[in-house]
């Protein structure tokens, strides 16, 4: 079955190899003439006006694409752009300009302590703000949205879509309910039940701090549905970002339980919405991720211009797990468009 196995990803692996293939980004790539953020390295804070006063929010710049500028949306919320440092490995390559950007209440931007601005509404009138920050339009400003990054994509895109050229929705489902019906139908069956009532119990007394909790979590959970290695190897961009969480931030919105959601986003819902959106959209699930990959096709089929690349080694943070698969479905998408 090993062997079997190893065969599957080496044929896999040179099925992506013409796309991820390495090559040099053209000189142009590379060209600051007319960046003021040049001096700085790309790095660029940016002013945002909230009904809570002014903040400043970090962006950097990589690259220099006229046709393609990719703002990359992080999870949590609360967690930051660190996790995405992989995209370092393959989109210069490919020739495309990303931008990296802590969100207001995480990494190095501004962190304020009113927990009214912690509302979807609020985060996407912030995203509209950086967009014209950094100076994007309609003909190069593409989004990529990654776990609640997803949801933060597609409410920007039902709201300012005019604005947008293409858009990624990865690894996230469009509603939170179906999300957590399917934590309850598929993912917690499979676990070992004992050890599930424990999570359980410690979730109800309000004791998902204690070590404990994480310590059953990691083995039965996270390895097998956020990243499918051993903790101990994950990559060290993945573990700074997370050690980097703003926690109430993510308990506020997400809830405290990681086998489901409870926060403000509890009753989020917009999949009959997607129809809405037109520009290209590409989905991304994977295999073993927590979120349905099944449930993230037929988002793909709702999309008017949706497109859907399922990576069969990947869970929730396939940019990792599947990443070969993950960024030649990216090149593939971007190729058009670029």
């Amino acid at each position: 079955m090993r062997g079997l196995f190893a065969c599957v990803v080496a044929a896999l692996t040179l099925i992506a190899a013409p796309v991820l293939a390495q090559q040099a980004p053209p000189a142009s790539y590379y060209d600051n003439t007319g960046h003021p953020d040049a001096w700085a390295g790309g790095a660029k804070m940016v002013d945002i006006d909230t009904p809570k006063g002014k903040f400043r929010v970090w962006t950097k710049r990589v690259g220099n694409n006229p046709k393609l500028k990719l703002l990359l949306l992080h999870g949590g919320p609360g967690a930051t752009h660190e996790y995405f440092e992989a995209f370092d490995s393959y989109l210069p390559r490919e020739g495309v300009e990303y931008i990296y950007y802590d969100q207001l209440g995480s990494g190095s931007s501004d962190k304020p302590t009113d927990t009214d601005l912690w509302t979807t509404e609020r985060f996407v009138e912030e995203v509209e703000q950086v967009r014209k920050g950094l100076g994007l339009t309609r003909d190069d400003f593409c989004l990529l949205g990654h776990s609640w990054g997803g949801i933060l994509a597609i409410e920007y895109a039902l709201k300012y879509q005019a604005n947008v050229k293409c858009l990624v929705i990865s690894n996230m489902m469009a509603s939170i309910p179906a999300y957590n019906a399917y934590a309850q139908k598929t993912l917690m069956p499979a676990m070992d039940q004992k050890l599930l009532a424990e999570v359980k119990a410690l979730e109800a007394a309000g004791k998902t701090s204690d070590p404990r909790y994480m310590e059953i979590l990691v083995p039965m959970h996270y390895e097998k549905h956020i990243l499918r290695r051993p903790q101990a190897q994950w990559p060290e961009p993945v573990v700074r970002s997370f050690s980097h969480l703003n926690g109430e931030l993510y308990t506020l919105m997400q809830g405290p339980s990681e086998l489901g959601a409870s926060g403000r986003l509890e009753k989020w819902d917009r999949f009959e919405d997607l129809a809405k959106i037109n520009v290209p959209t590409l989905v991304v699930a994977g295999t073993y991720d927590t979120m349905d990959p099944a449930y993230m096709a037929s988002m793909a089929k709702k999309l008017p211009k949706g497109q859907y690349a399922l990576m069969p080694n990947g869970s929730h943070m396939s940019m990792y797990d599947d990443q070969a698969n993950y960024f030649a479905a990216l090149a593939r998408f971007f190729k058009p468009l670029k």
